[in-house]
């Protein structure tokens, strides 16, 4: 087999960003590195990619093997390659980023590398770049869920407009006006109200709503400025 002379060998690795919502706090789901260097720290899912398989596949099965979880929805963000952000050997990092709904997946979740959820304002320290990763995807989640629905993947599927109004809130750490937020919500056309209400949570009820799926692709853009400026949403 013909190799490229005189080039260094380097190492193809994927770290993933999972985003989760348990209708009150969005958390991030991190393992306990399971080899040297930093054995038993808290880290994201990642692993090096095989030979026979793209970033992508490598996400999944890495996903799979490390925490359970399989079918979840996974976008690429960005590569991190500085020489010496592993201390073993070079390597670069494709990141991958998704969103899951917590309570969907909660027992799905494999116990052999103590797969943890924490709220997005309490994580632990992360090994090597980790951190520089999951604050590059907390501003890649910023602009996303302005412009696209992109945030129902982390509901349940029938939810209320407070529930989607907390998670918002999360996102974007602020607080956002009820009325407005509902008008700019429902205008999208993407949501179908049910007749059933969510009395848990408060004594008048909040009508459960589904999102549209039939028209979901189609009205993808429904979102386009969706949140230009979460403070604007406030007067």
């Amino acid at each position: 087999m013909t190799r490229y002379s005189k080039q260094t060998r380097i190492l193809v690795a994927v770290d993933c960003i999972i985003f989760g919502f348990d209708g009150e706090l969005l958390k991030l789901l991190l393992i306990q590195r399971g080899f040297e260097p930093e054995k038993n720290k808290w880290s994201l899912m990642g692993g090096f990619i095989e030979p026979n398989e793209g970033p992508e596949e490598a996400a999944s099965r890495i996903l799979k093997q490390l925490t359970g979880l399989e079918g979840v929805y996974m976008e690429q963000m960005d590569v991190f390659g500085e020489p010496k952000r592993d201390p073993i050997e070079r390597t670069i990092s494709i990141t991958y980023f998704a969103f899951i709904d917590i309570n969907k997946y909660e027992q799905q979740l494999s116990e052999e590398y103590h797969a943890e959820w924490f709220p997005l304002k309490k994580t632990p320290k992360l090994i090597f770049d980790h951190e520089a990763m999951v604050e590059m995807a907390k501003e890649k989640l910023k602009y996303k869920a302005a412009l696209h629905p992109i945030l129902f993947e982390l509901l349940p599927e029938k939810f209320t407009i407070p529930q989607i109004q907390t998670l918002y809130e999360n996102v974007y750490d602020t607080i956002l006006d009820k009325r407005n937020f509902s008008r700019k919500l429902l205008s999208t056309g993407l949501l179908i109200r049910q007749n059933e209400k969510d009395k848990e949570n408060s004594k008048k009820g909040a009508y459960f709503y589904r999102l549209d799926s039939s028209i979901y692709k189609d009205k993808f853009q429904a979102f386009l400025n969706f949140i230009p400026n979460p403070q604007a949403l406030n007067s």
